[in-house]
């Protein structure tokens, strides 16, 4: 695998890690919304990694072509399926007949968590980069 592979492949997890600290911070901002313009509560968002491993055969062919492969690719970000939370507030205007309020199931703690994992993915990609970036310089360097 040349330098310039490693160089796509920490990108696309930086990409990719960007995205998930991005929608981490949608779901906390969003902890509380009770009403959205597609109707009901906000449902919390989920980020889907999808690695796009090639055989090594296909790696050496990527050199004689300008295909760009991805180490990592945004599959899907979906929505969580587990049920709303449901507190009794019955003078709330989204109050059902019941008198209960549906709410986001947006855990800050496991929110947190999240943006932790996301933030300490995106440095250890970006230290990949500069890794990277230094063992290019110091070829160049060998060559003059």
């Amino acid at each position: 695998m040349n330098l310039f592979s490693m160089l796509e492949m920490s990108g696309s997890a930086l990409g990719a890690e960007r995205l998930r600290a991005e929608v981490v911070a949608a779901n906390m901002a969003n902890a509380q919304t009770t009403r959205t313009a597609a109707g009901g509560p906000y449902r919390r968002q989920m980020v889907v990694f999808q690695s796009q491993s090639r055989p090594r055969f296909s790696l050496a062919l990527n050199s004689l072509t300008r295909e760009n492969p991805a180490a990592v690719r945004v599959a899907a970000v979906v929505g969580d399926a587990r049920p709303f939370v449901m507190r009794f507030e019955p003078g709330h205007p989204d109050a059902n007949a019941q008198g209960y309020v549906a709410y986001p199931q947006v855990d800050p703690i496991e929110e947190m968590t999240d943006l932790l994992s996301a933030v300490r993915a995106y440095e250890l990609n970006a230290s990949a980069v500069q890794a990277t970036k230094n063992m290019i310089q110091q070829s160049l360097n060998l060559l003059q």
